[in-house]
């Protein structure tokens, strides 16, 4: 059987887990593709301009578990709550393997430019598939549990002084925080969450389904 090859690596504004969109297609920030220089080939990507969406198939490069569980607790269901490994979507699965599917936005120079992608920075891209629509969208598919708690957008508050911190970067920081970075079982209203995202680390806290925005500076401040 032949191993598993790094075909591209992929630049997004996420450098660290927590913050990262649950599901891809949830947020339209912008990642790039850009190809190993085995896998860097023009005449690999004919045709693909001629596709909306792509299925990425890449690698949890952060998850650290050799073994597996056949259960495992889903944060969507609060975390206390066993379903086998295979109804989830869990980075933690016999092989650590995601499927995203994304939008095209430009392919330029040999690198695709998509949105919607829910990956860390840097992970492994392992293929690329163009998405199919009369095949790959069922519109009487069933959504499991996943489908029990579907409004969790939060509403957010930006104070005026972080406003003009983030500047043309603000509509796309609000999508990252609408979508409620934290794991669903938690819900301390006095807790202050902290994460980076794209060149900014940002503090909030969440009180009922209102976020507020307790700090945002520019990384390396």
């Amino acid at each position: 059987m032949n191993e598993l090859k790094v075909i591209a690596r992929i630049k997004t504004d996420f450098p660290t887990k927590f913050g990262i969109p649950r599901q891809s297609g949830l947020v339209d920030t912008v990642g790039k593709i850009v190809f190993e220089e085995k896998y860097k080939k023009s005449e690999a990507l004919r045709g693909l301009e001629n596709f909306s969406h792509l299925w990425l198939i890449w690698g949890f490069s952060k998850v650290d578990k050799t073994d597996w569980s056949p259960t495992v607790r889903p944060p969507r269901l609060g975390g206390n709550k066993r379903v086998g490994v295979f109804a989830t979507r869990s980075p933690f699965r016999p092989n650590p393997i995601g499927l995203s599917s994304v939008k095209i936005l430009e392919i330029k120079n040999g690198e695709i430019f998509v949105s919607g992608a829910d990956l860390l920075d840097g992970t492994p891209i392992y293929d690329i598939k163009p998405y199919i629509p009369y095949t790959d969208c069922h519109a009487d598919a069933l959504g499991g549990f996943s489908e029990e708690v579907l409004n969790d957008n939060l509403k957010v508050n930006i104070p005026n002084e972080f406003c003009a911190v983030l500047g043309e970067d603000y509509d796309k920081t609000v999508a990252v925080l609408q979508g409620d970075p934290r794991p669903h079982y938690q819900n301390d209203p006095d807790r202050i969450y902290a994460f980076e995202f794209s060149s900014y680390h940002i503090e909030f806290k969440v009180n009922d389904n209102l976020l507020t925005v307790t700090k945002i500076t520019k990384t390396g401040e």
